[in-house]
This record gives structure tokens, C-alpha cells and sequence, in this order.
């Protein structure tokens, strides 16, 4: 790791409260996954005015490269602009002296701030790099996001790509195995009608209940990782008097382990193609796709980790612990690229609307994250 120095540590300490206003500025812009617009050119106007020659790209990223030549090896440093709330109408964050409590704020707006504050340290003093440098403010990491975002920076850059730390989540954690999912919107449709007048006509509700009850028997054998499985959201029907011709639902199944999924993916067809051949109708849309990880170095992985564990350790006195998790990170882990995701702030209540963060984190989040850059980018 990268100690860091005086320099270094006074630009920390003197952009602790200028990293409490941009994490205001960012809650206050809307931002659900594919509607990050105007968040997304908040940010690059930013990196514009510190010196950074940043862009748009096609999937809403914001990407700000650093000493970026033609064909030299690339590591990205990433944290997503979305976030999971679909409001269109301006967050006001409430401030306390222990908190900023905004939905949004912990994931992964003050991750967002961290790593584009943290950014403007290397810019603005030209240090030099090892490797070209992409910060990036990277689009649709939540939900049905699927991770659009992501797949774009691999698709642009990937066979360049030796490293990625996307800042999410919270300190305490670390990503560093990739969980996959499949996500689908499932609809069964039946003649329903009145009622009284047509009773006996097959109702869509109760077919739906009765597949949903079906995946919710499957026994999961050992040996395959953290395998789970879920139904999100159910829909359907007209009124309480009338049989219902339409029912549907949003399911999804999750593992760390690729036999995993492939079970999961098995299991649920046989299930379609059981209540299929009762005669119902049913369409079967998968909306959500997202990766396990494959095979990266590991002496490359245990190399990030220790660093990532020791810069933890040394700016917020704790050592972190490391696990699975559906994160940016899928996609790259997936193409066997070295890749983490640390948290750079404390908070709680994430994905709920009483998120917050708490204020004392972000002078050690900030040297954590300037820390990581400088020593992964050496």
C-alpha cells in the first residue's frame, strides 16, 4: 500500500467539507438507473472545470480518462450514479451533526464524491501512473440497470482492462466474489370472466400462486455455493368480481457458484413447461442478466485484497471483511479481470428511504480512496 503524505493528507483534511457539499449537490439530482442525465452531466461539467477531459459515453457513463494512450493496459476506478429509488422529484438531504440521511446517499452517492474528489488529487498534480487511468461515474448498477453501465466500459475497453475497484457499498465490506442472477417477468394468461356467471373458468391469480408455491419447493442440493431465489413483485387481475385473465410476477434466482445458476435456469424451465402443458398460456421474459465470476489471477486477487485490507486498516482502524456480492464488479470478474469492490464511507439503511451516512466517515473515506488509487496505479 500507499502511504500517503503530507501533501496528500492536507488536501484530505481541507476537502472534508467541500466532500459534504458535493454529496449534497449528487442527492439532489435524480438518478434512477437509465434516467442518470442530469446527474451524469453534473458530473462530467465537474471533471471539466478541475482539468479532466471527461465524456458521455452511449450507456451514461461519465468517463474521465488519465494518462490514457493509445494501447497501454488500463485500470479503471469506478462508482455508479444511479440509484435504486425511481423519484424523478429532487431528494432534500436532512443533516444532523452525526448524519447526512437522504435515500440514495450510501449507495452510492458518497462513494460517487470519494472517488471523484479523490480523482481530482491525481489531476491536478499530474502525478504520474504505471497504466492508463479511466475514473469513471458509470451508469445502471441497480436492478434492472443490469449493470449497462459496466458491460460498456468492458466492451470499450476490456481486452486493456488489468484492474477495477468500483467504490460501493460500505467500508466495512469488501466485494470480492461475484454473485450471478437471472431475472425474469413471468405472465399467465387464462379465459377468466364473471365471477358468478363463468365460476369453474381457470383464474390466472390462483395459477400464478400455485407456480409461484411449485419454485418455492425446490431443494437446493449442496455444492453449489449461496444459491437463493426470490419473487419480487406479483400483478394481475381486474376486480374482485371478475376471474382474473392475467397474472404475473417478477422472480429472480441468485448464486455465487455458476452450477449454481444452471440449476436454478433447469429447474425453473421444467417448471414453465409443466404448467405449460396444463394448457396455460404463459411468456416468459428474462429482463435481468448478471454474471458469476470466472477465473482471475489469484495471486493478483489476494495482492488487491491485502492492499485494499491494509488501507482500511490503516485510515479507519478496522479490518474489513470480504464476501460475495452482485456489484459492477460482475462483469469484469467474470471476464477472469481482477476486480474489488470496497466501500469508502459508514452508514446504513441502503436500498430504504431512511438511508444515511455518517459524517465522521468521510475524512478516513476520502484518504481510503485516495490511498487505493496511488497505490494500485504505481
Amino acid at each position: 500500500m500507499i502511504e500517503l503524505n503530507e501533501q496528500a493528507l492536507s488536501y484530505a483534511d481541507r476537502s472534508a467539507d467541500e466532500l459534504e457539499q458535493l454529496i449534497l449537490s449528487l442527492c439532489r439530482i435524480p438518478a434512477p438507473s437509465h434516467q442518470e442525465d442530469a446527474r451524469a452531466e453534473f458530473i462530467r461539467e465537474w471533471f471539466r472545470k478541475i482539468g479532466g477531459d471527461a465524456y458521455i459515453d452511449e450507456a451514461k457513463n461519465v468517463v474521465c480518462p488519465y494518462h490514457l494512450e493509445k494501447d497501454n493496459p488500463v485500470i479503471i476506478f469506478m462508482a455508479h450514479t444511479d440509484t435504486v429509488f425511481p423519484d424523478l422529484t429532487p431528494f432534500e438531504p436532512v443533516v444532523t451533526d452525526e448524519r447526512i440521511s437522504c435515500p440514495g446517499a450510501g449507495d452510492d452517492t458518497a462513494n460517487l464524491a470519494v472517488l471523484m474528489l479523490a480523482a481530482r488529487y491525481l489531476i491536478q498534480n499530474d502525478l504520474p501512473t504505471s497504466t492508463g487511468v479511466l475514473f469513471v461515474a458509470n451508469s445502471c448498477e441497480e436492478g434492472l440497470g443490469n449493470l449497462k453501465g459496466s458491460r460498456q466500459l468492458m466492451k470499450d475497453f476490456g481486452d486493456r482492462v488489468k484492474m477495477v475497484i468500483s467504490f460501493d457499498g460500505y467500508m466495512e465490506g469488501v466485494t470480492h466474489q461475484a454473485v450471478g442472477s437471472h431475472r425474469y417477468r413471468v405472465t399467465l394468461r387464462t379465459e377468466g370472466g364473471h365471477s358468478y356467471a363463468s365460476f369453474g373458468n381457470r383464474n390466472a391469480i390462483h395459477l400464478l400462486a400455485s407456480m409461484i408455491s411449485t419454485l418455492y419447493d425446490i431443494k437446493i442440493p449442496d455444492g453449489l455455493g449461496h444459491t437463493t431465489y426470490n419473487v419480487g413483485v406479483i400483478e394481475g387481475g381486474t376486480s374482485v368480481n371478475t376471474i382474473a385473465q392475467s397474472a404475473s410476477m417478477l422472480y429472480e434466482y441468485r448464486s455465487d457458484d455458476r452450477e449454481g445458476l444452471s440449476f436454478m435456469e433447469n429447474v425453473f424451465e421444467k417448471a414453465v413447461e409443466a404448467y405449460r402443458s396444463m394448457g396455460i398460456e404463459i411468456d416468459v421474459e428474462r429482463i435481468g442478466e448478471r454474471p458469476c465470476s470466472g477465473n482471475p489471477d489469484k495471486e493478483t486477487m489476494c495482492r488487491m485484497e491485502k492492499t485494499v485490507s491494509d488501507i482500511v486498516e490503516r485510515y479507519a482502524g478496522f479490518t474489513p471483511f470480504f464476501g460475495s456480492g452482485s456489484t459492477d464488479c460482475n462483469i469484469p470478474l467474470s471476464m477472469d479481470i481482477p476486480a474489488l469492490c470496497p466501500g469508502v464511507v459508514s452508514g446504513g439503511g441502503a436500498h430504504t428511504r431512511e438511508e444515511y451516512i455518517l459524517r465522521k466517515s468521510l475524512r478516513p473515506g476520502l484518504k481510503i480512496g485516495m490511498s487505493l488509487m496511488l497505490s494500485f496505479v504505481k
